[in-house]
């Protein structure tokens, strides 16, 4: 049976399904105790003026100030997210600006005084506000003004106001993603909430000149890998933690079978990854194949195989193993496919991977446009996927979004975290909002299940970048926010197709 869910904004479901919930500090503050997680005085950064609060004293127009565009208002913060860094876009002449945060909770607000045109929490504040200021709005206000001469000769002018939120549960794993850089190629990513990147792999470590669609292993150890020249691929296999290293539980057959070319986008199962049953799922020759990394035999049958899809006769991409169930999700289409993954016709099916034996394909997506990346949720429940129009590739289209559905089918959800800030003068679709992979786990709070999408998008200036996008399901509504961006990327570098897992990367 189809599982039915409406479909809100983020905005319209703050006032009902993020009412405070009654706790023993709800009682506290009822008794008059706040937190004093804000500085009682404002903070007035090097190059402002020292008399700023009292020149932004005055109401000044109630609209045409700085638009807030990271983090957008509505949006909701996991509980371990690295500390928030404010970035607005001025109006006009704009050069000296206030920014505002406030919530009902905290005694006093914080406020900023600044020429820049953004602003990164101190680690101590988002420490203690993310522990005492959760599940409620945090309402941020951003101000303008025109300063010469010691005074200001327009404004203040008020620009964006409105809450974010601080989730009751952390996100968890980490985030892997390819980069093409200054000094090449590489894997890079982060733990969440850690502010630093860590680089993982490079081509040379892989021994090719090109590699990517990767993913986790389902213990975090390793890092699955297409590598190779010219277009054609083989699968890669090395460790998570920088040291490049091979997993000794791979057979001689099994590294005959790893080098074949033409195998992409690989897979893994938490169902198949104990010692005796350890399978790689690949795109070989627009079949899907899996792989025994422990085979005694190379032949086919024996150590690789073709997996069924029984009554199908077009060609498949882009599959990916369940978590929770033997399942496969993947893109059926006509096209022929392109490094196991590009297509530019392609429905979402999911098969049974059956032991080894595949089955019996079941439509969960085919509307007429293109559809492809499908991905399962950590709990199988939902599945992700980009749309494109209709016989549009799907390789780096700027059409593309981010569509949620139920795993059962029934009417898929475009995600709010699509959408750049209005004021950035895009919009989508037009900013490639690509490659949507969730968190490793999903946590649970107040009867709500919180899920974490990662997607790259061009809306920062034309080089891709890695985002966040809060998912939650309240079992009867499926809640979006907008993105969040991991502002610890290299602004300027092409950063796509981010993996998240459980990746053991150094801290």
């Amino acid at each position: 049976m189809h599982r039915s869910f409406v479909v809100l904004s983020a905005a319209a479901m703050f006032a009902s399904a993020y009412a405070p919930r009654a706790s023993a500090l709800d009682a506290i503050f009822a008794d008059g105790f706040e937190f004093r997680d804000f500085p009682a005085q404002p903070i007035i950064d090097a190059g402002a003026p020292a008399d700023a609060p009292a020149l932004f004293g005055a109401a000044g127009a109630p609209s045409g100030g700085p638009c807030l565009a990271d983090p957008q208002i509505g949006t909701l913060f996991p509980g371990n997210w690295m500390r928030p860094r404010f970035t607005w876009i001025p109006s006009g002449s704009e050069n000296l600006f206030e920014l505002r945060l406030a919530a009902q909770n905290q005694s006093n607000a914080l406020v900023v005084y600044t020429t820049a045109s953004s602003w990164t929490m101190p680690a101590t504040v988002w420490a203690a506000l993310s522990q005492h200021t959760v599940d409620r709005p945090i309402t941020v206000t951003v101000r303008g003004a025109t300063y010469a001469s010691g005074s200001l000769t327009s404004g203040p002018e008020l620009g964006s106001s409105g809450a974010v939120r601080v989730a009751p549960v952390s996100a968890p794993g980490a985030i892997v993603y390819w980069t093409n850089t200054s000094n090449g190629m590489w894997l890079r990513g982060f733990r969440i909430g850690d502010e630093n990147l860590k680089d993982i792999l490079a081509p040379a470590d892989a021994g090719a000149g090109c590699f990517g669609c990767h993913t986790a292993t389902p213990d975090g150890a390793w890092v699955g890998f297409s590598a190779g020249e010219g277009g054609g691929a083989g699968l890669g296999l090395l460790s998570a933690d920088g040291q490049h290293l091979t997993p000794s539980f791979i057979s001689s057959s099994a590294q005959m079978l790893m080098a074949r070319q033409d195998q992409d986008a690989p897979s893994f199962s938490p169902l198949h990854w104990t010692s005796g049953d350890r399978v790689a799922l690949t795109m070989y020759q627009n079949q899907i194949i899996w792989t025994d990394l422990e085979a005694a035999s190379a032949a086919q049958g024996d150590g690789w195989g073709v997996l069924a899809r029984g009554g199908e006769s077009t060609n498949a991409a882009s599959a990916s193993f369940a978590h929770t169930s033997d399942d496969i999700v993947y893109v059926s289409t006509p096209d022929a496919v392109s490094i196991g993954v590009t297509v530019t016709n392609g429905d979402i099916h999911v098969v049974p991977y059956n032991n080894r034996a595949g089955g019996t394909p079941v439509a969960v997506v085919a509307s007429g446009d293109n559809e492809y990346y499908p991905a399962f949720s950590p709990d199988d429940r939902y599945i992700a996927y980009d749309r494109a129009p209709a016989g549009t590739n799907s390789y780096n289209n700027a059409q593309a979004e981010v569509y949620v559905v139920s795993a059962n089918g029934g009417q898929p959800v475009r995600i709010a975290a699509n959408d750049p800030a209005s004021c950035s003068g895009l919009s989508s679709p037009g900013v490639t909002n690509s490659w949507p992979q969730w968190s490793p786990a999903a946590g649970d709070a107040a009867g709500r299940r919180f899920y974490w999408l990662t997607f790259s998008s061009t809306r920062a200036g034309g080089a891709p970048q890695i985002y966040v996008a809060p998912v939650v399901d309240d079992g009867t509504t499926l809640i979006t926010y907008p993105a969040l961006y991991p502002w610890n990327q290299a602004a300027g570098d092409a950063s796509h197709t981010p993996a998240w897992g459980n990746f053991a990367i150094p801290f």
